[in-house]
């Protein structure tokens, strides 16, 4: 059991080349994640392989997993618009951020 304060969730948004699809999803490994997200099962109907998410925009770190699945739908239920604003205010050229993980 792992002591307090030492858990890391993350929520994050990701996008494919074009940056017109935005997918939010949690994760307790971000780099193992996005791994699983780029490189998918054979077959996948997954919406990120059919959409080709898989370029990192956004993300943000929790402790506590309640915290996480809680913004994860909060953000979830946000329109376009407002997703995009918090995109920006983190990451204000929309750069991939695969590579910094």
């Amino acid at each position: 059991m792992k002591t307090i304060g030492t858990h890391n969730y993350y929520v994050y948004i990701l996008t494919n080349k074009l940056k017109t699809v935005l997918y939010t999803g949690v994760t307790n490994n971000l780099k193992e994640r996005l791994y699983h997200h780029r490189n998918p099962l054979p077959f996948s109907k997954a919406f990120t392989a059919k959409y080709k998410c898989f370029y990192l925009i956004y993300s943000e770190h929790f402790f506590k997993i309640d915290n996480a699945i809680k913004r994860e739908k909060q953000i979830k239920g946000w329109s376009r618009g407002k997703k995009e604003i918090i995109i920006s205010e983190f990451n204000s050229k929309w750069n991939f951020l695969n590579d910094k993980i």
